[in-house]
């Protein structure tokens, strides 16, 4: 059975007497109103309640008794707390009366102290007066005599307080008759020459002066401006790029101090101030700094192609010179035509990508310079500037002229055995335009992005692009055509009549022939060229072009002979070997055309009596009734077997 305090312990809820006695009853044996155990026992109640009050009784008294105590215990330590308050506030109104006194006393005593050294400096002024007039006259003495023997006139070390005093006897003497002291003033102005050679002395002696603050700014203007000069005007005329270096160095370096100055506090309009004072300093040089950088452009970017030029011993031919040369240029683009003998350059491209690259780290070292030292408003005018000197040296001068070199030294589509190098002029001036292209976005729109030059900067671009991809394509449709035209030899020079009509029809390999063999191997030398030396959408380009002129060439060269049976499963072993080779291009177009000829082939072999079926089937059916008659009428049996009536 639990004690009062220990049910008191076990609730932790706020005390409910209707609970308390709840929990009490049914923690009685014999307590619970529901049965259990043990039956209901009201007497065994009454004791448990009647215990549980006594118990409850004592632990009254108790409690009261400590609470008491613990009431009596908090009354004795305030009555504590509220004597030591008082003793502390007792001795605090002590100290501050002790710290007024104090405060007082001192007061008086600074008063005395102020007091006495008014009087004392009122003595000592006069008297450091009189020493400085006693000492200057001492030192007019020794100038009177004509004998300086004074250490401060004699020791070097001493040549800034020898200055200060010269300088207040230059004053002094300023106000003697000249007659009798003009010995005197002689003698000091020629000391204050002396003084006065040394920088550090004028500043001492300026001190004194008034617009002393104005002989300072003055000062620091002419030695910025000295300094300046000393930098630019040694190279202007000797070494253009070490001027331009030099400007663009000390222009970015003025300009980063301004930037640093401005987090002082300069006044409301600090900026412009600065900007100035930038602008006194610097407005000669800027003012024919963008002349200076395209003359020293354009004759670096000259000197940098000759030296290439001479490298290779080659003199360079001129373009464009006159109305023939003109005139043969538009019929050469419009028609194809080769004008005059082909050149032979020995499979030099006459493009160096050193050469770009010098050219492009000029212009770039111009476009940042451009940039720092154009004034806003003239900054894309200038840029442009730059980009047509970048467009005459490397697109004209040397990428055009290179393309100029490259469709002259290409030869003529029935040459033997030619150097088809204008494929790797392609190559390589793609290359070079990546480059220009990289320049163009990196460095040159970042200038003229927000300005009408935009357009005209886009337009020069296209144009010269045009121009380029205009000599681009002559000569890779010219390179084409020797292509063709050197399998059309091989063809011509290998190919035997008796290929296609054996003498013993019994005995004969069932393989390709010897031309074909070699046609193939060419064409797939040609195609790896042709992938090297393009990119992009312009590989399949040029090999669609190349498979169409392959395939045109061998249909053609077919037709020219007739078959025998066993020659017509020849000709199709043929068709079989260049369809493989077809297969090198990676172009639907191409394999497409080889499959359907493949299929005309078969017109050559096929039983006589098969021949509407064949012609009717997948790959002939769309095919001109004409074309597959003339692949027919190749047949040697094609008169003797009257194959006309199985074909109509």
């Amino acid at each position: 059975i639990l004690t009062p305090g220990q049910l008191f312990i076990s609730c932790s809820e706020p005390f409910d007497a209707d609970e308390y006695i709840e929990r009490l009853a049914w923690r009685t044996p014999g307590g619970g109103s529901k049965g259990g155990a043990e039956a209901f026992d009201p007497k065994r109640l009454l004791e448990e309640f009647e215990n549980h009050i006594e118990e409850l009784k004592h632990l009254d008294e108790k409690i009261q008794r400590r609470v008491e105590k613990l009431e009596h215990q908090c009354h004795r330590e305030a009555k504590e707390f509220a004597h030591k308050v008082q003793d502390l506030q007792r001795s605090n109104q002590v100290a501050f009366q002790h710290f007024q006194e104090l405060d007082e006393h001192i007061s008086y005593v600074a008063t005395k102290v102020c007091h006495l050294g008014d009087q004392l400096e009122g003595v000592n002024t006069p008297r450091q007066r009189a020493v400085e007039a006693q000492r200057l006259m001492t030192y007019f003495n020794e100038f009177l005599d004509g004998e300086l023997r004074s250490d401060v006139f004699n020791n070097p070390e001493k040549i800034k307080e020898a200055a200060d005093i010269i300088q207040k006897l230059h004053l002094i003497a300023q106000e003697l008759p000249f007659d009798r002291f003009a010995d005197v003033k002689a003698k000091i102005a020629s000391e204050c020459l002396h003084c006065g050679n040394h920088a550090g002395v004028i500043v001492t002696c300026l001190c004194f002066l008034q617009g002393y603050a104005h002989c300072v700014d003055v000062y620091i203007k002419q030695c910025q401006e000295a300094h300046v000069k000393e930098k630019l005007d040694e190279t202007r005329r000797s070494d253009v790029e070490q001027y331009l270096k030099n400007l663009y160095d000390l222009y970015t370096r003025t300009t980063a101090l301004a930037s640093k100055l401005t987090e002082f506090n300069l006044g409301s309009d600090k900026h412009t101030f600065l900007s100035k004072l930038i602008k006194n300093i610097f407005s000669t040089y800027l003012e024919s700094y963008i002349e200076m950088e395209k003359d020293y452009l354009r004759t670096r970017s000259a000197m940098i192609l000759q030296r290439y030029y001479d490298s290779k011993n080659h003199q360079k031919r001129p373009q464009g010179g006159g109305s023939i040369q003109e005139l043969k240029e538009r019929i050469r683009q419009r028609t194809n035509l080769p004008l005059g003998p082909s050149i032979d350059t020995h499979g030099e491209t006459f493009l160096s990508q050193e050469v770009v690259v010098n050219l492009l780290q000029e212009t770039r070292h111009a476009f940042e310079r451009c940039n720092r030292l154009s004034d806003p408003s003239d900054l894309p005018k200038n840029a442009f500037s730059i980009f047509l000197l970048l467009v005459e040296h490397l697109c004209m001068d040397h990428i055009d002229y290179a393309l100029e070199i490259g469709l002259s030294a290409i030869p003529s589509a029935d040459a033997k055995n030619a150097n088809l190098y204008f494929l790797d002029v392609v190559q390589q001036a793609n290359t070079i335009f990546h480059l220009f292209d990289k320049q163009f976005n990196d460095h040159l729109m970042p200038l003229i992005s927000s300005s009408p030059k935009l357009t005209e900067c886009l337009h020069k671009k296209k144009e010269v692009i045009e121009q380029m991809e205009v000599k681009l394509d002559t000569g890779i449709d010219r390179t084409l055509n020797c292509m063709v035209g050197q399998m059309k030899h091989i063809l011509a020079t290998e190919q035997k009549k008796t290929d296609f009509r054996p003498e013993d029809e019994n005995n004969v390999m069932i393989q390709c022939t010897a031309a074909c063999s070699k046609v193939c191997v060419y064409v797939s030398r040609q195609v790896e060229r042709v992938r090297k030396s393009m990119d992009g959408k312009n590989v399949d380009t040029v090999l669609t072009e190349l498979g169409v002129r392959f395939h045109r060439l061998i249909h053609e060269h077919l037709q020219q002979y007739s078959y025998s049976s066993m020659g017509g499963m020849l000709a199709i072993c043929d068709v079989a070997e260049y369809r493989k080779s077809a297969k090198d291009f990676r172009v639907p177009l191409v394999l497409q055309l080889f499959d359907t000829l493949h299929a005309l082939c078969n017109l050559l072999v096929v039983a006589p009596d098969n021949l509407k079926q064949v012609c009717s089937g997948e790959q002939l059916t769309n095919l001109d009734r004409n074309l597959l008659h003339a692949f027919v009428q190749l047949r040697v049996d094609y008169r003797q077997a009257r194959l006309g009536r199985h074909f109509s």
